[in-house]
């Protein structure tokens, strides 16, 4: 029996870690090696996003994260590289999110809220 989205983003949810946004940017200060990823679309990244993102929009996740893709984005060159994806939401980052550790990436989590999390909370972000 097929399921919906919002089951397949609870399923998602329930093998992830997700971190607000407070621990977030705590991390991503204290550690210059923690990448934050951005997995929405272009023109969103555009409008505004966190300092120092990396965009990787859904869509292109797996082969630009895939350790065997030649097209591999050599940000995610290391599975051990601490990761935060964010979306909008938080529910694309939360489908990326278990689909990096199904690719072998080991210390990845969510931005639990996404980007308006983030934005409502006043955070920092490049325009």
């Amino acid at each position: 029996m097929a399921i919906g989205m919002k089951e397949l983003i609870e399923d998602a949810r329930s093998r992830i870690e997700e971190i607000d946004p407070e621990a977030a940017e705590s991390e991503l200060r204290v550690n210059p090696a923690t990448l934050a990823l951005d997995v929405r679309e272009a023109e969103e990244f555009s409008l505004g996003r966190l300092p120092d993102a990396l965009l990787i929009p859904r869509g292109m996740l797996e082969p630009k994260a895939a350790l065997d893709s030649p097209a591999r984005d050599s940000e995610l060159s290391d599975p051990e590289r601490p990761i935060i994806t964010y979306c909008g939401s938080g529910a694309r980052s939360a489908l990326a999110a278990a689909t990096l550790q199904q690719l072998g990436f080991s210390q990845v989590r969510s931005l639990a809220g996404g980007f308006q999390a983030w934005t409502q909370e006043g955070r920092p972000v490049v325009r």
